[in-house]
């Protein structure tokens, strides 16, 4: 069994790149994968070794005993595969300028040694705002249930080695609720409900992004609470304003309220189990995204 999750991670959603590609029929280019991999490891790289020589303290809180990671190369690579399976654009330029956006927000926006914002879900919509060369196909998994199967059950793996089942369970369990009580409200058949629930996309959302250790709530209860918070804003954007991308907006929206719930509810950050080395005098943890 291997000992980091990430690794579980990157090579479930390599395969769902790989299948959506071959049973979706979808127009994602080689090149446009190549270009978001090489933008989210350049844009790492660089960032890393910017901290590293900075000669101001950028991280107050270095881990004890004074260690730190090898060089990260998992968390470009999950990036930049999540830009491939969710984001699309016509021109290489575009996926590069998402996949170097979505690496420096770990740098830049940050508190207490710890990113805010998801590093995908802030490319997409840092690209889809100042571009119009960028999309997102929520409908592009379709509603089949075996994809359904297929990502719980992968997502279900990854989540339970990084213990972090409870936000993916709060957020769709009232996501669900929600969308039950309105199906009640318009006197729909309940295969209604299912079809909105059964979305390829949000499941992806749901068991992958939401639920990023390094940038959600520490506490169980504030993680509870700030997924029920998404669910409700995404149910809202979905529905009164038919924004059909409403869940990654709703956790960009609310990626900040981060701070707010840490600081009530505080809890011990979660790290990586991954081989370490002994740390050089002036290194930090920053460099680890």
């Amino acid at each position: 069994m291997r000992r980091d999750a990430r690794d579980y991670q990157i090579i479930f959603l390599s395969l769902f790149l790989a299948l959506g590609i071959w049973a979706r029929d979808w127009t994602l280019r080689p090149e446009m994968i190549g270009a978001a991999i090489a933008a989210c490891f350049f844009t790492q790289f660089f960032c890393s070794w910017a901290v590293k020589h900075s000669p101001w303290k950028i991280n107050k809180d270095r881990p004890t005993p004074q260690e730190v990671p090898l060089f990260n190369w998992r968390s470009p690579l999950i990036t930049a595969l999540a830009l491939s399976l969710l984001l699309r654009t016509d021109h290489i330029a575009t996926m590069m300028l998402a996949g170097g956006l979505a690496i420096a927000s770990k740098f830049v926006f940050r508190t207490q040694g710890k990113h805010f914002f998801n590093p995908a879900n802030f490319g997409i919509i840092a690209t889809l705002l100042l571009t119009q060369d960028a999309w997102v196909s929520p409908g592009q998994w379709g509603e089949d249930v075996w994809y359904a199967f297929i990502f719980l059950g992968a997502g279900g793996l990854v989540l339970k080695r990084v213990g972090r089942w409870d936000t993916t369970v709060a957020f769709l369990g009232s996501y669900a609720f929600l969308e039950a009580l309105r199906n009640l409200w318009l006197g729909w058949t309940w295969d209604v409900w299912a079809h909105r629930l059964m979305s390829g996309s949000l499941l992806l959302f749901a068991l992958f992004m939401i639920t990023d250790p390094r940038s959600i709530p520490n506490a169980r209860l504030g993680r509870l609470v700030w997924a029920v918070a998404i669910a409700l804003l995404t149910f809202i954007l979905r529905n009164q304003f038919f924004i059909p991308t409403a869940v990654f907006w709703a956790l960009f929206a609310l990626a900040p309220i981060t701070i707010l719930v840490d600081k009530y509810w505080p809890a011990t950050r979660f790290r990586w189990k991954e081989p370490l080395r002994l740390a050089l005098p002036k290194a930090s943890e920053a460099i680890s995204g």
